[in-house]
């Protein structure tokens, strides 16, 4: 079985910085492929533009989706990822600084699995990110995995 990756789409180099502190810290040792904005991420997940030639079905265990992107925001990103056949099923967990009530909801209604604020404590974000990481990489099961 082939290890799974993870799909980081975070604009702000601090927050990829932290993030990927956080996910070191918490012993995951999952690749990450981190990506910049929304179209980006449709571009790696369906092989095209800058990540041409990558296999569309290498699909990532979780993709950790910010809601504020330039261009194409998190919310249409997730739209995206729901409309397509080859991705609607992927595991998607919001990971934003966002408390808009409106947001959350929207992101439900779109097909969230999970919404998470980010803390502004490294230490909460840390075990925010060690729980993540066991349930979406260890728990959970999903219809691509291997084994």
């Amino acid at each position: 079985m082939k290890r799974q990756h993870i799909l980081l789409v975070e604009d702000n180099p601090d927050d990829v910085k932290l993030t990927l502190r956080a996910l070191d810290k918490a012993r995951i040792s999952n690749k990450v492929v981190v990506v910049v904005d929304g179209a980006e991420a449709l571009e790696y997940l369906n092989g095209t533009g800058k990540h041409a030639g990558r296999d569309p079905r290498d699909l990532p265990q979780v993709i950790l989706l910010d809601l504020k992107l330039p261009g194409m925001n998190g919310i249409e990103v997730l739209q995206r990822i729901r409309s397509n056949d080859q991705t609607k099923l992927l595991p998607v967990v919001i990971l934003t600084t966002s408390s808009e009530e409106r947001d959350m909801i929207e992101a439900y209604s779109l097909g969230a699995n999970s919404y998470i604020r980010k803390p502004v404590d490294f230490q909460q974000f840390a075990e925010a990110v060690q729980h993540l990481g066991l349930y979406w990489l260890v728990l959970n099961a999903v219809p691509w995995q291997d084994g």
